[in-house]
C-alpha cells in the first residue's frame, strides 16, 4: 500500500491506521518493527495469535467482572495490559491498567463497554497492519 499524499503532506499508512479518531490505537513504531523484522507470513500469524490471545483475555475480564470476582478482573486486566503492550496496542493497554488501580474491584458496565470498544477498534487495526506496514 502506497502512502497517501493530501496536498503535499506525507501521510504514514502505518500511522494512519495505528491513530483512530483521536485515540492513538496502535504505536505506529512497534508496528512497522514487526513488520520489518519479521517475513510476511509469520508476522500475519502473530497478528493472528495477537487477536486471539487480546479476544479472550478480555473476554475473562469482562466474566469476572460480571461475576463480581475483584480478583480474577484484576488478573485478567493485567494479563491483558501486558499482552497489548507488547503487540502496541496502548489504548487497550491504558483502558486494562484502569482495572489495576488501587482499589481493585470489578469494572462497571461502562468500564466493560469502553474495553470492548477498544478492542474493537485494535483488533481493526492490527487486521490492517499487514497492508500498511512497509516490508524491506
Amino acid at each position: 500500500m502506497k502512502a497517501a499524499v493530501s496536498g503535499s503532506a506525507y501521510v504514514d499508512p502505518a500511522q494512519a491506521v495505528c491513530h483512530r479518531r483521536g485515540v492513538d490505537i496502535l504505536d505506529p513504531q512497534i508496528a512497522r518493527e514487526l513488520a520489518a523484522e519479521l517475513p510476511p507470513d509469520v508476522f500475519a500469524e502473530v497478528l493472528r495469535t495477537f487477536e486471539a490471545d487480546l479476544t479472550r483475555l478480555a473476554a475473562e475480564m469482562q466474566q469476572a467482572a460480571r461475576q463480581g470476582d475483584a480478583e480474577g478482573c484484576r488478573r485478567s486486566a493485567h494479563a491483558l495490559a501486558g499482552t497489548a503492550a507488547s503487540i502496541g496496542a496502548q489504548a487497550l493497554e491504558r483502558v486494562a491498567r484502569l482495572a489495576l488501580g488501587p482499589d481493585p474491584r470489578p469494572t462497571g458496565q461502562p468500564e466493560l463497554e469502553e474495553v470492548q470498544r477498544i478492542l474493537h477498534a485494535t483488533l481493526q487495526a492490527l487486521r490492517a497492519l499487514p497492508e500498511t506496514c512497509p516490508r524491506p
